[in-house]
């Protein structure tokens, strides 16, 4: 997907207080940026996600569940959303929590607004190199879909070293047949060289020994 085909990016901001919530989404704003605030964790599960980059914006003391154990629910659910924590009762074990579960920042209340606002474009960075890692090995298992069960079968033997010659010997086809079918796999795969074949069987987790 190009940048100019990329769903806009969008603040998820989540804090129980109004004047907060408005001053954050209006600073977003300010740099063109989408956002939806909320009151807790409850409502934002409650909400349909869009698919785009996104980024969240997480006081770390909510009503009802709190914002560290949120970040631990939406790793559980596998929903990746980038988390910038903010807080006015921050302490070191908390700011140690956050960050080894992925938190992107701990900004202690108050903060400055282009710390957050670098802190957020840090976020939708990285979610943006995460959703680019899943297309590219979306479109490698649609490639991969594409072989024939015998190509998939020559690029695993391949893959796992065998010569031409050994491949028509542990297959029972002959050296010619065997480098037509080798020729299609690299084809179709979009291979352009041995070394890159090599390196898409290893992402797909294909898992041949050569004998």
């Amino acid at each position: 997907m190009s940048a100019r085909d990329e769903p806009q990016p969008i603040v998820f901001v989540i804090d129980d207080d109004l004047s907060v919530r408005e001053g954050l989404s209006s600073l977003f704003r300010s740099v063109g940026l989408q956002v939806k605030a909320f009151a807790s964790a409850s409502e934002f599960l409650q909400t349909k996600i869009q698919d785009g980059p996104s980024c969240m914006v997480l006081d770390v003391r909510l009503p009802g569940l709190s914002g560290l154990d949120f970040q631990a629910e939406l790793a559980k659910a596998n929903i990746q959303i980038p988390i910038v924590f903010m807080t006015g009762h921050g302490d070191i074990p908390m700011t140690v929590r956050a960050m080894k579960a992925g938190a992107v920042e701990f900004l202690p209340k108050p903060f400055r607004d282009q710390d957050m606002l670098d802190a957020v474009q840090s976020g939708l960075e990285q979610n943006r190199d995460r959703r680019r890692r899943s297309s590219d090995s979306s479109k490698l298992k649609a490639s991969f879909d594409s072989l024939t069960a015998r190509e998939q079968e020559i690029m695993g033997l391949v893959t796992a070293g065998l010569m031409n010659k050994q491949i028509a010997g542990e297959v029972g086809i002959s050296e010619v047949t065997v480098k037509l079918h080798r020729g299609n796999v690299m084809r179709k795969m979009g291979a352009k060289s041995l070394a890159d074949l090599v390196r898409m069987a290893d992402a797909l987790g294909l898992r041949r020994s050569g004998s």
